[in-house]
């Protein structure tokens, strides 16, 4: 899925930060920013705004984790709560697969397979440190699958 561009709301008074530079790096992340600018409950958001420290488990040092989206959503009538949001393949969701399948034809293991296992150690990384972040603030970080993604259309 290699489709972005730049995302254009109906109602930049919404967006917290500078409207006219709002990038979607998939069509997943177009339909969430879609449902965020539309939604009424959504009362304001932003994307790639707040960098989060963690430890990146494949270079060892310290890097910057930028959250796709958080949201501040409307629970009551003067209520909110703020939600963090990683938009990602179900696929990447998951430790890959260390079944037979992912070796080579002489039983070593395959590069693809250590590519999946360094991106899932990196993004689990991340995922710790947006955790830990949310729960800091009393906020939800939840990450959002094509399952949940799908059915919103559009």
């Amino acid at each position: 899925m290699a489709y972005s561009g730049r995302f254009r709301p109906k109602n930049p008074g919404k967006y917290k930060g500078d409207p006219t530079k709002i990038i979607y790096r998939s069509l997943w992340e177009l339909k969430v920013f879609r449902r965020c600018d539309e939604h009424p409950d959504i009362v304001e958001w932003q994307s790639e705004e707040i960098a989060i420290p963690y430890m990146n488990p494949v270079k060892g040092k310290t890097s910057r984790y930028f959250p796709d989206i958080v949201i501040k959503k409307r629970v009551g009538a003067d209520k909110y709560h703020m939600i963090m949001i990683e938009i990602k393949p179900k696929s990447q969701t998951k430790p890959p697969d260390p079944s037979g399948r992912n070796k080579t034809a002489t039983g070593r293991v395959s590069r693809r397979y250590i590519n999946e296992a360094a991106t899932y150690a990196v993004n689990e990384a991340k995922w710790n440190a947006a955790e830990r972040y949310c729960k800091e603030r009393n906020w939800t970080f939840h990450i959002m699958t094509e399952d949940e993604i799908k059915p919103l259309g559009k």
